[in-house]
């Protein structure tokens, strides 16, 4: 979705290798940042998170649906993992760098 609606390929792998210095703007990165903490520390989720983005004028209703948008590809993403599966959209093309950045998300200590 990203790639067909917003950014190339070099922007992604930027996006990718570091969110936070890939050039977003800075409610880009908050969108993003709280998108990561959703799948890796929900917990971790304050209100600061969802002041921070308030701040930059979302409504409650538009950080619901980040908040539901991450849990839910990471839910989706986890059920295809189990079941040893692959999305739907394995057969979209993509740049080979764009495909490898993508591969390799995750593998990083």
């Amino acid at each position: 979705m990203l790639r067909k609606n917003s950014f190339s390929a070099k922007q992604l792998i930027a996006i990718i290798a570091d969110y936070r210095n890939a050039g977003l703007d800075p409610q880009d990165v908050a969108v993003m940042a709280l998108a990561e903490k959703v799948i890796l520390d929900q917990h971790g989720i304050t209100q600061d998170d969802i002041n921070g983005l308030l701040a930059y004028g979302l409504k409650d209703d538009e950080v619901l649906d980040i908040v539901l948008t991450a849990a839910a590809r990471s839910f989706y993403t986890k059920v295809l993992d189990a079941l040893g599966t692959e999305s739907d959209d394995v057969g979209m093309e993509l740049e080979p760098e764009l495909e490898a950045a993508i591969m390799n998300v995750g593998s990083h200590p």
